[in-house]
């Protein structure tokens, strides 16, 4: 079993003229194939007058697992960072950082998906944004 951090961020299109984004960390306990326990879950939300460029969502996804009480590799799917090698992604983090493999891995970030989503849906309704 081994720990990690699977990060997914929504919103990365304009929205009356800003970004309105939401990133969400979910940090698990996972096999290969079988999310083992889900430890914790964080939200944070982001406003940009600008597209996002990379180091910006390295910027997003760093402040969202900053608040998590738990440890472990970031995991995101390489679409998030516009499908650049992972060479390069490493060396903008501070954290452990790789693409997902695994099938646990591809759960997680599913999990991440759906909170950041739905998140971002809620942001949008009590903002009076749709």
């Amino acid at each position: 079993m081994f720990d990690i951090i699977a990060v997914d961020i929504s919103g990365r299109h304009k929205v009356k003229d800003e970004y309105l984004m939401v990133c969400a960390a979910v940090a698990a306990s996972v096999t290969a194939d079988h999310i083992e326990k889900v430890n914790q879950i964080t939200i944070r939300s982001f406003r940009s007058r600008s597209p996002p460029d990379i180091p910006y969502v390295v910027k997003m996804i760093e402040e969202t697992v900053s608040e998590l009480k738990f440890q472990g590799t970031i995991v995101a799917e390489a679409g998030d960072m516009y499908n650049k090698p992972q060479w390069l992604i490493d060396s903008m983090f501070s954290y452990d950082f790789k693409y997902q493999e695994s099938l646990s891995e591809r759960r997680c970030i599913e999990i991440a998906h759906h909170v950041s989503l739905s998140s971002r849906k809620l942001l949008l309704k009590e903002l009076g944004v749709q």
